[in-house]
């Protein structure tokens, strides 16, 4: 079940973690204390650096920085704009949607 907090991502190109295969991820809105030492204008930019550091503090499973380099570009591109997305403020998206 998906929450406005909370988006699940099906991946196109599965992570294998030895004997694991992730196929989906849960990435739930990050906390400001979360986002300690993460500059939110590199984050909001989707930068790959930024989105290594943050994914690991806010998905389920827990993807490892390690993780976040295996994912297809296409993936890590979606989950970007999921993160980017959490940084917006509602009226923000709101009228965004609106237009």
């Amino acid at each position: 079940m998906q929450h406005k907090n909370e988006i699940v991502i099906i991946l196109d190109e599965p992570i294998k973690r030895g004997t694991e295969t992730i196929t989906q991820i849960s990435i739930r809105k990050p906390s400001a204390g979360e986002l300690r030492g993460i500059s939110l204008v590199e984050l909001g930019q989707m930068n790959t650096t930024a989105l290594q550091q943050v994914l690991p503090r806010i998905t389920t499973p827990i993807l490892t920085t390690q993780d976040v380099g295996k994912l297809d570009p296409a993936d890590l591109l979606e989950i970007g704009v999921e993160v980017a997305g959490f940084l917006v403020k509602k009226a923000d998206k709101a009228a965004f949607q609106r237009e």
